[in-house]
Order: C-alpha cells, then sequence, then structure tokens
C-alpha cells in the first residue's frame, strides 16, 4: 500500500474532494433556496433522500471529469506538477477558469429554475435570439453584481484551498514505492475514476447501465426529480439535442390538413391546439359488464414478412397465424420509425419518433408528455420486461409521467438471466401470466410486454418448454424466405412458440376470457429478399416498418381483416375506444374503429436518417415520399410492379394532399414534443 503516500495520487484525491465539496454545497443551495419542495405535497422523504442520493452521484461524476486534466498534468513524462513550476502555474490558471466556468453555469441554472421552475437546459439558447432584451430583463430581475461578486468570492475561495492543498504537498521529497506499488496505485485510481464516472458504485452495481439523467426522473414530482440533476451535465446532455426544434410557420402551414385529420375539437392556428375529447364509444366491449384487460406484447424485431400469416413461404408462426385467422388481421400496419426505443415511445405517447438526434426517449427537454394509458383511470397497470428499464432512457418516459405505473424487470425475477436482454421470452411470459392471474375479478388491467430474444444474440435458453431448434430446413429456402442465418429464422420461431405458450397459460386462468392482446412487432430485423412480399417493401425501404399486428380475443372479437392503413400510434385510442372510456386525445393517435376525415387512411413514416430523412405519407394503396430539406419528392403505387416510378402526373390531387400529411405529421410532431404536457395545455385553457 505504499502508493497512498503517492504525492500525486494524493493531491488528485484532494483536488477531486474540493470540486465535489463545491457541487455537493451547490445542490445544498438549490436544495434548501430554490427547489420549492416544501411546497409540493407529493415529495416523500424518501423521495427527497433518494434525488440527494443520485444527485451526489452527478457531482461525484462531474468532480471527477473537472480533475482529469489535473491527473493528466501530473502524470505527464518529465515536466509534470512535481517536478515543474511552470507545470503548477498552468494548473492553477485551469483550476481557476474551470471553477469560474463552472460556477457561471451553477449561477444560471439557479436563475434558470427561479425564472421557469426547470433546470438549465439548451433551450436557454433561445434567449441570445435577442441578447438586448434578455440582459435587460436578466439586470431587471436579478442581483446580477451581487451575484457576481459572489462567484468571484467563491472562485477565490476555491482557488486558495486548491492551492493550499497542494503546495506542501508537491514540494515534498518523493517517497520510495517500488514498481509494483506504482502499478497498483495507478490501476487503484483509474478504477475510481472510471466507476465514479460511469457512477456504478455504489448503489447500482447490478445494473448494465451507468447512471444516466433519466435516474433522477423516477417521481412524478418536478422539484424531486430536478433535485437529483446535476445542472452542467444535464445541460450538456440536453444541448445535445437541440436539432430537434420546431418551426411554428412549418406546423401553421398545414395545421388545418392536420386538425382535421386528427378531428380537433376547436382548431385554432395560433395557439396550435390539438386536443380533443372523445366520448365513451359505442363500440365497447366486454365480459359480465366489466370493461376488458388489455396486454399489449411487443414482438422484437419481428416484421411482416417474417410471419407466414403475411406470406412467408416458411411455416415459421403457427401461433401467430392461428390468432390472425381467429381474430383481427391488420394486413397493412406500420410503426412510423424503425427502432425499440422508438416504437415504446409512440405506444405510449402517441407520436411517431421523429427525433433527428439520437431517439425520442434519451432527450432530457421532452420527457414529460401527456399520455392517453393515464385515462384509462379503473386500470392497473404493468410494465413486464425481461432486461433492464434504464435503456435509452425509457426508465424516465414511463416512470415519470405515469406515476401508477407497475415495474417488473430484470433483478425481480427467480429465473436466470440468459444473455445482455435478461431472462428469457419464455420466463418473461411465465412471470407476466402470474402477475395477471393475481389480478381481482372486479378490477381490470392494462399491460404491456416486451419481448427481446429475437434479437441477436439469437440466444437459445436451456430452458426452452419443449422448443425443438430446426436444423433441418435448407440454407438456400431459408435465404429464399428472407432470413440472413439459421439463427435468425429459430429465433423469429422461438418467439412464436414462446407466444403459444403464453396463450397457454392464460386460457388457465379467468383474465383471459375478457382480455384484448394486442400483438405487434417493433421493427424487422435485416433480410435477404422477399419474393412473397409485395414489391414496393424494399425498394420504398418499408420492410423495416412493416410489421405483424393483431389483435386476438375469442370471446370479445369477431374475426376481421382490416387492410386500411394503420399506425402504431393508432393503438391506445383503439383500445380507448374497446374499453369504452371517455378520454382526452392530445397527440396523433386516432382509433381505427372511428372513420377517417381523408377517406383511405394514411400513416406517417420515418426512416433511421438523422440529416434529411425520408419521411413518407401510406395508405394502403399509396406512399408519398420526400427527402426532408432536399429535392426528392415522388407518389408512388404500392399495387404496381414497378412501384420506384413517380405517379404524381397521374393522380395530382392525391400527391397534393399526401405531401400535405407527410410534412404536416412531422412538424406537427416535434411541435407536440415540446408541448404535449399538462402546463402548455393550461395555457389554451
Amino acid at each position: 500500500m505504499d502508493w497512498l503516500y503517492s504525492r500525486r495520487i494524493r493531491y488528485i484525491g484532494r483536488i477531486v474532494l474540493l470540486y465535489f465539496t463545491l457541487f455537493a454545497l451547490l445542490r445544498g443551495l438549490f436544495y434548501f433556496g430554490f427547489s420549492g419542495i416544501e411546497n409540493d405535497q407529493g415529495a416523500t422523504a424518501d423521495d427527497i433522500l433518494w434525488a440527494l442520493y443520485i444527485g451526489l452521484k452527478f457531482d461525484l461524476r462531474l468532480a471527477l471529469l473537472a480533475t482529469l486534466p489535473v491527473a493528466l498534468l501530473a502524470f505527464l513524462p518529465y515536466f509534470n506538477l512535481v517536478t515543474c513550476a511552470v507545470v503548477r502555474r498552468v494548473n492553477s490558471l485551469y483550476i481557476t477558469v474551470s471553477a469560474a466556468l463552472l460556477l457561471l453555469v451553477y449561477s444560471i441554472d439557479l436563475g434558470h429554475y427561479s425564472y421557469l421552475g426547470v433546470r438549465l437546459n439548451s433551450t436557454v439558447m433561445r434567449f441570445l435570439e435577442d441578447l438586448q432584451i434578455s440582459a435587460d430583463m436578466m439586470w431587471q430581475s436579478y442581483p446580477v453584481l451581487w451575484i457576481l461578486l459572489a462567484e468571484i468570492i467563491t472562485v477565490m475561495v476555491f482557488v486558495y484551498v486548491a492551492d493550499l492543498l497542494g503546495r506542501k504537498l508537491l514540494a515534498e521529497a518523493p517517497a520510495l514505492i517500488v514498481r509494483r506499488d506504482s502499478v497498483l496505485g495507478m490501476t487503484a485510481l483509474s478504477i475510481f475514476f472510471i466507476g465514479g464516472i460511469l457512477a456504478k458504485m455504489p448503489g447500482n452495481l447490478h445494473s448494465p447501465m451507468p447512471l444516466r439523467w433519466n435516474d433522477a426522473f423516477f417521481s412524478n414530482s418536478i422539484p424531486v426529480t430536478s433535485l437529483g440533476l446535476n445542472p452542467v451535465l444535464y445541460f450538456a446532455d440536453s444541448f445535445k439535442n437541440k436539432e430537434d426544434l420546431y418551426d411554428r410557420k412549418k406546423v401553421r402551414a398545414n395545421y388545418a390538413e392536420i386538425s382535421d385529420y386528427l378531428s380537433v375539437d376547436r382548431p385554432d392556428s395560433e395557439t396550435l391546439t390539438f386536443e380533443r375529447h372523445l366520448p365513451a364509444s359505442n363500440h365497447a366491449v366486454g365480459v359480465g359488464g366489466q370493461r376488458p384487460n388489455i396486454i399489449l406484447v411487443m414482438l422484437e424485431s419481428l416484421g411482416a414478412s417474417r410471419v407466414s400469416a403475411y406470406g412467408n413461404p416458411i411455416k415459421t408462426t403457427p401461433n401467430l397465424d392461428m390468432m390472425a385467422e381467429n381474430g383481427w388481421f391488420f394486413e397493412n400496419f406500420y410503426v412510423p420509425v424503425s427502432g425499440t426505443a422508438r416504437t415504446v415511445f409512440a405506444t405510449f405517447t402517441g407520436m411517431p419518433d421523429v427525433s433527428s438526434v439520437r431517439t425520442a426517449s434519451r432527450n432530457p427537454l421532452i420527457t414529460e408528455q401527456i399520455m392517453l394509458i393515464n385515462e384509462f383511470k379503473e386500470y392497473s397497470k404493468y410494465y413486464v420486461i425481461g432486461g433492464n428499464l434504464g435503456w435509452a432512457n425509457m426508465s424516465a418516459l414511463i416512470t415519470h409521467n405515469i406515476p401508477d405505473m407497475q415495474i417488473y424487470q430484470e433483478g425481480m425475477y427467480d429465473a436466470p438471466v440468459v444473455d445482455v436482454w435478461g431472462i428469457s421470452d419464455l420466463e418473461l411470459f411465465k412471470a407476466a401470466d402470474k402477475i395477471f392471474a393475481k389480478q381481482p375479478k372486479d378490477k381490470p388491467f392494462i399491460a404491456f410486454v416486451q419481448t427481446a430474444a429475437n434479437h441477436r444474440p439469437f440466444t437459445i435458453p436451456d430452458e426452452t418448454g419443449g422448443f425443438q431448434v430446426d436444423e433441418t430446413t435448407p440454407e438456400a429456402e431459408l435465404d429464399r424466405a428472407g432470413f440472413r442465418s439459421r439463427a435468425q429464422y429459430n429465433a423469429v420461431r422461438l418467439l412464436d412458440f414462446n407466444v403459444g405458450k403464453f396463450l397457454e397459460m392464460a386460457k388457465r386462468h379467468d383474465y383471459f376470457d375478457n382480455t384484448i392482446f394486442v400483438f405487434y412487432g417493433d421493427h424487422n430485423n435485416r433480410v435477404t429478399t422477399i419474393p412473397h412480399m409485395k414489391p414496393f417493401h424494399l425498394p420504398l425501404d418499408l420492410d423495416g416498418l412493416h410489421v405483424p399486428h393483431i389483435y386476438y380475443a375469442p370471446k370479445l372479437l369477431k374475426p376481421r381483416v382490416i387492410d386500411e392503413a394503420v399506425s402504431l400510434v393508432d393503438v391506445m385510442p383503439s383500445m380507448a375506444g374497446f374499453v369504452g372510456i371517455p378520454y382526452r386525445n392530445t397527440t396523433m393517435g386516432r382509433d381505427i374503429n372511428n372513420p377517417a376525415p381523408e377517406g383511405e387512411r394514411i400513416v406517417f413514416t420515418k426512416d433511421s436518417g438523422k440529416m434529411n430523412p425520408m419521411i413518407g405519407a401510406v395508405s394502403k394503396n399509396f406512399m408519398y415520399r420526400i427527402r426532408y430539406g432536399a429535392d426528392y419528392e415522388a407518389l408512388h403505387d404500392l399495387n404496381s410492379d414497378s412501384p420506384t416510378e413517380d405517379v404524381t402526373a397521374e393522380h395530382p390531387e392525391r400527391a397534393a394532399y399526401m405531401r400535405k400529411m407527410a410534412l404536416g405529421i412531422y412538424d406537427t410532431t416535434k411541435y407536440m414534443f415540446h408541448h404535449n404536457n399538462e402546463k402548455r395545455q393550461a395555457e389554451l385553457h
């Protein structure tokens, strides 16, 4: 342990502690002077303590990041903190500048929170658009000179303490440390920095995810979540998403068509309202006068081209095929954008994830959303996932907006973890069935079950429940059916097998008869060639978005085939129609049982491009595609043998309308991201 006598390691430790102490004191200042947490009746003592714990872990992360340049200067060869006075002066200058800049961000954050009630984020840049007005507002609203004086004094004290901590220490004679101890010391220091920056210790070593801003959003209380954030790190995260801002002019340009498309109650192109209140439907279903349960099952990476009910020549999915034949089968169902996180976001928010920077769930600026699931007031709510809900910051989206959501995730099951995605789908369905079977008969529930096994590494678990891997189908046959590997093919078969097992389990319990099972894919994975599908799928880039969709409720719904285009964002409004509740809708989804104002139903799609994405409006017969921000636009006939041809000249009115739909939904959704919250709705009323 001789490495503990290293001057450099001891100095670095002292500087980390100094930065951490500063940030912790500033967190205390925020808590006592600005948070307003004392006025929030929903803020429990346990929540406050947990928020402080998370916040201090963020503070440690920032302290370590701020100390990294000091560590670099300490371990430079030949010329470093212990050998060179010039390097020590550079270090002192860095500490002075970094402390000043960090304090500046903290002070702006406190003013920002005091003014707007939210922590500092990238939207603050909008105040630079009229710098004179903003400067005047700050001068008239805040004691600017006193704030600057306090910052200067704080920086001076900070630099003085830093100098005091290092002056004598760095001038000491070097300790005699053998090479082995030097290596141990560097290793320990590295582990401390990496562990602290990832913030995986202490408290969440079991999690595969590092600490993220979404961990602060465990509560529905704004002051509590704000207490758990670090303003510098949160600002940096939010700034990465600044490209997803909206343009009101573009929203207004197509507002008339979009408000009609959504059947807005009181259209107003000035306030840009999209709210509508729908009465209890006349097509509600249920057994014995009870509202039905809803179980939504997301089928990981399962595209329509994989499913034999959609024409795959290999009998890949007998269980889904059975439900397609005996339930509601959607021939033209699309997720708006490919990706699991994007699909979950669209399911719950009713908005396509049109984010151009990462995914919408990862954007801290749009975490707060009004969700239609909260209109299911009588219902118990469940999210059941085999892995960890921390992926893609999904936990913030769910827990912050659905306070009564009960989450079951990795670490809460008796089943073993089989791969990076958690427990097997079979064990996931077993756990879900146990949860649902315990529900009281007089209280309905709505649940979301997220499968994961049909995804690389395509793990076949030791316990399969009787599933047999197919090793006999020729590779050439698999290739013609669209499968890139045997593992990919067997993963689809295993997913379908587990769905069948789930139905077998459910049929043994009372909840089965009064439940609508909703199955849908989140996107397709890569294919080879798919001659069994219509020619438009691959050239128009729709194979990844065209996914299976089935409602199965043999006691409630008679078999039906729907050939109209339907979107993922329509699922939740359609379920609200089936359970017969009046509800408010503020986003894009529409009940499929209600007539579409546009006649032939149109849905929105977008590719995964971040710059100049390809957006589209799709019906059962046509697709209009636009390379946003570029010159390409075309109308395509989906029933044509040459679907890439532009048929705008043959259908000019249809092309013009679908163009407005594609642009309107895209630009409107960007606007909704930032306005679909209760504060905005209150302003409209």
